[in-house]
């Protein structure tokens, strides 16, 4: 073999090689990105099996939000099938009190931030303020009385009923009289801002001091009449997810959509203010 051809067979053998070489690293290239994608489509999926809630959570909130979250609750069950949204209302102290002796919550909403810190002192998150409220006077439908301030409350020939002062809106109620330098004597203290206002609506009292957005949702079966010393005693409503919540996911879920522009429009337009 000549000399030429030896070296024009070397330079094929070394080009051979350096094909396979080629080769060998696209390869690989190919398997790592194929690798790579993999992993992405593994965190996609993750983030996606994150974002999707199931099973049950449950709402502890203020009787003063029963129509505006049971609608909501019904929102939330329809964007998230599989869920199922169970709300106790009542009273922010009976609640928070249920909430602190173990009661199994998801998330807690109340009418107060002092109420909800009796919780968030004990076993929940950093709450946030998601709408205000404040006070009017629910009286017969037609308003036959005649009231049209807080001082009128003060006669002795009404029948006038005031939630406890130890729930928020009783302790707003005790604000707005002070405020009015008024003093007032109900027939009775009721548990919580629904049971006030359905003894009016009842005709077993002649008025009660409770919020607006309640006097809104009970209709025609009241009046309502704004006093200015209402502007003295507005109440902050804050939520929270609990730290133990037995539906976490879904418990964030819920809160997020409560605070959303499609919350706030259900909310707003119950009578609440945006915070």
């Amino acid at each position: 073999m000549t000399r030429s051809a030896r070296r024009t067979r070397r330079t094929s053998q070394l080009a051979g090689a350096g094909v396979a070489a080629l080769l060998a690293l696209s390869a690989c290239s190919s398997s790592d990105s194929g690798s790579d994608a993999g992993s992405g489509s593994d965190t996609g999926s993750g983030s996606g099996g994150s974002d999707k809630v199931s099973g049950t959570v449950n709402v502890f909130a203020a009787a003063s939000l029963t129509e505006s979250f049971t609608e909501l609750g019904k929102t939330f069950e329809k964007e998230h099938p599989g869920t199922k949204v169970v709300f106790n209302f009542g009273g922010s102290d009976s609640l928070a009190a249920g909430i602190t002796s173990g009661a199994p919550a998801d998330v807690f909403a109340s009418a107060s931030p002092k109420t909800m810190k009796v919780v968030t002192d004990a076993d929940a998150g950093t709450p946030a303020t998601f709408v205000r409220n404040r006070l009017e006077i629910a009286t017969l439908p037609g308003n036959p009385d005649g009231v049209s301030s807080l001082k009128d409350l003060t006669g002795d020939d009404l029948k006038v009923v005031l939630c406890d002062k130890t729930v928020p809106c009783g302790a707003a109620a005790q604000k707005a009289l002070t405020a009015a330098d008024l003093k007032l004597t109900p027939v009775s203290y009721e548990e919580d801002v629904k049971s006030a206002l359905n003894k009016v609506v009842l005709k077993e009292a002649d008025a009660a001091v409770v919020y607006k957005t309640d006097v809104q949702a009970a209709g025609d079966k009241v009046e309502g009449v704004e006093f200015p010393e209402s502007a003295k005693a507005v109440n902050d409503y804050p939520i929270t997810l609990l730290k133990d919540a037995p539906n976490s996911a879904a418990g964030k879920a819920f809160m997020e959509l409560v605070r959303s522009a499609e919350g706030q429009k259900v909310l707003t337009g119950a009578g609440f203010t945006a915070p």
